[in-house]
């Protein structure tokens, strides 16, 4: 097998709207370069969850070598609730390729990934899918990107169409001047020279465009255009200078064609590998912001980026060489774990085996089976170092569900493949709730935990049940108050005797559990005190309005009395318990409730509505400001309990372009109509639990 150099590699991410047709388009590619059969299977779609929905729910990778480059591929989910996905392949990934329904034009989905590639800085391509729609209007799609896109950037229509509609059968090469007419779903052209009568009015006013909007980066390519027109303009230099403007992020090309129909597939291709950006050119950089050089031949340095169940090999970990080289049978450093792994084989991923290799080089994507460690953006060294990537953190889960199982034998088994898909899933989490007695699953949205139950169920054969997760409330108190607990109790052997007097008061928010000894002349012997504290640990797990944990209180041992036959550890501990649960009683006792602190991203024209929504969930909006592009910031304080149906009532406001991120951010008291309502909610739930 030849080996490719980095400068003979390429990276590329298929990013898109669901529907836009990105898998449609591997299918393509698979069909065109390697040996899948027929276009529409969704090959890549190969968990059971995906090809029962039809959809794309988490990277996909896969090579193809051509002649002069080794390219690979990442088809991305198309919901914004696989954020975590799109992030994972976005940071990856050296080129972008936003995929646009010539139908729908520029979506919810669109805007959010663009918006993330100026985040990641990453070169963008856009691929015009579905050009062969009725409603396909390729003037009207390119006024939309640049009046969306163009900030200081500019959007390039590379094609023009040849045909409309379903008389969409090929492209016009508006660099080359080639026309390539397509027949059948070969994905096959044929080449010719003459400009087609249809497409000279469309090819005219894009023509100059594009030479204009290339040479404007070269200085010296634009002093030739202005003393010689386009003949002093070679396409060796042409293209030499577009490669630059794409890598510098100053040019956005823009290519057409039909995934159904196998058009313009090969086009995009050539594209990708005459101009797009090699592996040899992408920066990474360490926490401490030094430059990662994409060497050869310095020491091994890599990145985990995909973690997957294979049901036949185990746990498969995909891995990107950033620099150096990394051969079979040879040890890695995984940095943030402080562990080592003997990786005895190294394969690139392939559409139906994954190819076996020798040795990796910078540029190369890596499965590599059966690790016990590495989470997903953990950084690989060949020896001990302390390097670490800077890397984007991945978004908060925004909502959350209970589950249990029906059967207590499946506790481990869940737990287990809780742990799996978590791996694969950095904004998948999970945890047993010991306060509220449950497993609490946290996701993206209401579909990512919809898919994510959905493969808990098929993948991993487990039956449970869904349910509205518990919030974890707490009590406390707001003033002192002092009680005395007397118990006392007589046998026929040793007798109970434990005595105290304990005064109760409030700390600050978020201090906890505090125990003070104020006991003097021993009136209750020091081996008894830890007694005491340890009944009042006890008590405060359990309030006395609903039943929640007891939180910022500080306890003080005053006074009290012993036996000395009859006191025991036992007796302390109950006459604590008691005497705990009379002074909070006495108190005037409140709920607390945890508070959000979020952060709201929406378009300008339903601020106003959203600032109602958070008002009217008992919200504290905290500011508001202008983010550009017609969005807007708002800044808020929302309790969780409120947040459960936030995600859907968004959304409904914003016609889905409206997201937030949200964190705790303290506990606070409730007030007294809603507060009632949580004890007799706790109340019901009781009473259906016996």
């Amino acid at each position: 097998m030849r080996e490719y150099k980095a400068e003979e590699k390429r990276i590329v991410g298929f990013f898109g709207h669901h529907g836009c047709g990105k898998t449609t388009l591997m299918d393509d590619i698979l069909v065109n370069y390697d040996s899948a059969d027929r276009i529409g299977q969704r090959y890549l779609d190969k968990d059971p969850v995906e090809k029962e929905k039809g959809a794309t729910f988490s990277n996909h990778i896969f090579s193809i070598d051509l002649d002069n480059t080794r390219t690979y591929f990442f088809d991305t989910p198309g919901s914004l609730d696989f954020i975590g996905d799109i992030q994972i392949a976005m940071n990856t990934v050296d080129n972008v390729v936003i995929v646009i329904n010539a139908s729908s034009g520029i979506e919810v989905t669109t805007e959010r990934i663009w918006n993330m590639t100026r985040d990641f800085n990453k070169p963008v391509m856009i691929f015009i899918n579905q050009m062969d729609k009725e409603e396909a209007n390729y003037e009207s799609l390119i006024q939309e990107l640049k009046e969306t896109f163009e900030d200081g950037i500019r959007v390039v229509p590379f094609q023009v169409p040849m045909g409309k509609g379903s008389n969409f059968k090929g492209t016009v090469n508006l660099l080359s001047k080639e026309t390539f007419i397509y027949e059948g779903n070969s994905g096959k052209a044929i080449k010719q020279s003459e400009l087609p009568e249809e497409s000279k009015e469309l090819f005219e006013t894009y023509r100059s465009e594009l030479i204009e909007d290339i040479v404007e980066n070269n200085e010296e390519l634009m002093e030739k255009y202005f003393e010689s027109g386009e003949e002093g303009l070679t396409q060796e230099e042409l293209v030499s200078a577009l490669h630059k403007a794409y890598d510098e992020n100053k040019i956005i090309p823009v290519f057409i064609g039909s995934a159904t129909k196998n058009i313009g597939i090969d086009q995009l291709l050539e594209a990708i590998e005459k101009f797009g950006m090699t592996t040899s050119e992408r920066k990474f950089f360490t926490e401490n912001g030094e430059e990662i050089s994409p060497s050869q031949e310095d020491s091994f340095l890599g990145l985990f980026v995909k973690n997957e169940v294979d049901p036949f090999v185990g746990k498969l970990t995909y891995l990107r060489v950033l620099r150096g080289s990394l051969k079979a049978g040879s040890t890695i450093y995984v940095v943030e774990e402080n562990s080592r792994e003997k990786i005895s084989h190294l394969t690139i991923p392939r559409f139906e085996k994954n190819e076996e290799i020798e040795q990796a080089g910078v540029g190369d994507i890596l499965v590599i089976p059966k690790l016990k460690s590495g989470k997903i953006n953990q950084t690989v060294s060949g020896e001990e170092s302390n390097i670490k990537l800077k890397l984007p953190e991945f978004p908060e889960p925004m909502i959350s569900k209970s589950i249990s199982p029906k059967s207590k034998n499946e506790i481990d088994k869940i737990t287990e493949s809780l742990a799996k898909i978590a791996d694969s899933d950095p904004t998948f989490k999970w945890e047993f709730d010991p306060e509220i007695g449950e497993t609490v699953i946290s996701g993206m949205g209401s579909i990512h935990l919809e898919i994510m139950v959905e493969k808990l169920k098929k993948n991993f054969g487990i039956d449970f049940e869904v349910g509205k997760p518990k919030i974890a409330y707490k009590e406390t108190i707001r003033s002192k108050s002092q009680a005395e607990y007397k118990h006392k109790k007589q046998t026929g052997g040793h007798g109970q005797y434990g005595h105290v007097k304990i005064e109760i008061e409030p700390l600050e928010r978020g201090k906890g559990y505090e125990f003070v000894d104020k006991i003097v002349g021993g009136v209750i012997p020091k081996n008894f005190i830890p007694s005491v504290d340890k009944g009042i640990r006890e008590a405060i797990k359990k309030g006395v309005l609903a039943g929640f944990p007891v939180v910022d209180i500080r306890v003080t041992l005053f006074d009290g009395s012993y036996h000395e036959v009859d006191s025991s550890d036992i007796s302390f501990q109950i006459a604590a318990r008691h005497a705990f649960k009379i002074a909070m009683e006495s108190d005037n006792p409140v709920i607390l409730e945890p508070i959000m602190h979020v952060e709201i991203f929406l378009p300008t024209e339903n601020t106003g509505d959203v600032i109602g929504e958070i008002t009217a969930k008992r919200g504290r909006p905290l500011g508001m400001e202008s983010v550009g592009k017609g969005y807007d910031k708002i800044l808020a304080e929302i309790p969780l309990a409120e947040m459960l149906d936030f995600s859907p009532r968004l959304s409904s406001i914003s016609s889905g372009k409206a997201y937030f991120t949200m964190k705790f951010s303290h506990y606070s008291e409730v007030t007294p109509d809603i507060q009632n309502k949580i004890i007799e909610e706790r109340k019901r739930e009781e009473e259906s639990e016996k």
